[in-house]
């Protein structure tokens, strides 16, 4: 099929034309869809039967959905999605959308309908808690990022799925819209009037600037896993029981500490909203209190499982079981070890910080900031944003645990 495309009523016959979706839904019964993406590349549409059934499609579209026909895109990223969905069934089963149809050449993907799920930014301006999120999401990271890392794969393994995933066009993106155009004069650029005098102080400063530029050399450098690339809020969705990683047509091999700090410094912008969306102290001071502790969490969570998995499945050729079996080499393998977490530690602060100031400053926010309505209230957690994503990337090398970057967050917003 010439790729179109689809619309809510087109949609419709595009799924009774795939005989072999006959098992999700009653292709002859009754259906309606309706048009639901909110994102910035994609067309997504829910699509309900009859009978109670349902089922998601994400179709790529050939341009940047946020900028317009003039920003031109490749479809190629619905592949992308696809094989990372599929790896991360793999990997971390339940924790990821099921896939039931994917379509090249019409780029796109066909998958579980997660209606029971809210994207998490916005009950988390409304200050839900997600008792098992913790659990969920650190054993996602550890999973995903372990397993397609030179620890467990062999040399040509990794290089194999590595050459699956090489995408240039929104690797692009990403480097110039968090590491680059924030940071200079560039015509998408958007942020608060009332920051004019803050962005201008980040454009001069020479040493965040410097650190800015090396994170942006090790996000474009350092291929370790297998990394979704663009894992905030708005690309988890979860309820009390279940969490679903969604969106990751950013895949590519990146370093670690990308996924980890992009998760962290998401959790902390939503800690700085509520200075605005929960004006009762005591309240708004008891979700900040449970925001930072899930920080806490699933980074102390993360460490240990990666740990786990390193020393149950220590097959890859990086340095193998072999290399530490000699006397005092289970005590060298272990100092390995810790020196790893502590380096991917310092880059969750180099990318997270890297994330947390782009937002403020360049083309995309997020909504827990951008619907405070009040441009003043805004401004104050914006100003508290810019303070700590810089010191995040700045002090990073000096970063030797979680309540090191939590205690920056806690400097800044008394």
């Amino acid at each position: 099929m010439t790729y179109h495309a689809l619309d809510s009523y087109s949609v419709l016959d595009y799924l009774r034309a795939t005989p072999s979706l006959a098992d999700v839904l009653d292709l002859k019964a009754p259906m309606q869809a309706r048009e639901v993406g909110d994102g910035n590349l994609n067309l997504v549409f829910i699509v309900e039967g009859a009978a109670g059934q349902s089922l998601v499609v994400k179709q790529a579209l050939p341009y940047l959905r946020v900028a317009g026909e003039s920003w031109p895109l490749t479809r190629e990223r619905m592949r992308f999605e696809t094989q990372a969905l599929l790896k991360h069934n793999e990997l971390a089963p339940g924790l990821a959308p099921q896939v039931y149809h994917f379509d090249d050449e019409m780029s796109l993907v066909v998958m579980e309908n997660l209606s029971g799920l809210e994207v998490m930014r916005k009950p988390l301006v409304a200050r839900k808690h997600f008792p098992h999120f913790a659990d969920h999401i650190s054993t996602f990271l550890a999973r995903t990022l372990f397993f397609t890392s030179d620890f467990y794969l062999t040399g040509v393994e990794k290089k194999e799925l590595q050459a699956k995933f090489i995408n240039p066009h929104l690797c692009k993106i990403q480097e110039d819209f968090v590491f680059t155009n924030p940071f200079m004069e560039s015509p998408e650029n958007r942020w608060n009037p009332l920051l004019d005098a803050e962005v201008q102080a980040v454009r001069q400063n020479s040493a965040l600037k410097l650190a800015l530029a090396e994170m942006k050399a090790s996000y474009m450098t350092h291929a370790e896993a297998l990394i979704h690339s663009d894992l905030h809020t708005g690309s988890i969705m979860a309820n009390a029981e279940l969490t679903k990683v969604i969106d990751p047509e950013f895949a590519f091999f990146g370093p670690m500490g990308f996924d980890v700090g992009a998760v962290l410094e998401n959790l902390v912008l939503n800690y700085l909203s509520h200075f605005a969306h929960t004006p009762d102290t005591e309240a708004r001071h008891e979700y900040q209190a449970y925001l930072l502790n899930l920080v806490r969490e699933i980074w102390t969570q993360f460490a240990v499982k990666f740990d786990a998995l390193w020393v149950e499945n220590n097959r890859g050729e990086l340095m193998p079981a072999k290399y530490w079996a000699y006397a005092g080499g289970a005590e060298a393998f272990a100092e390995f070890r810790r020196r790893t977490l502590a380096r991917i530690l310092q880059d969750v602060a180099g990318f997270g910080g890297a994330k947390m100031l782009r937002r403020m400053m360049g083309i995309v926010s997020v909504w827990d900031i951008t619907s405070i309505s009040d441009l003043e209230q805004r401004a104050v957690a914006e100003r508290l944003a810019i303070r700590i994503g810089s010191r995040w990337v700045m002090e990073r090398q000096a970063i030797t645990s979680i309540d090191d970057l939590i205690g920056i967050v806690s400097e800044e917003a008394v």
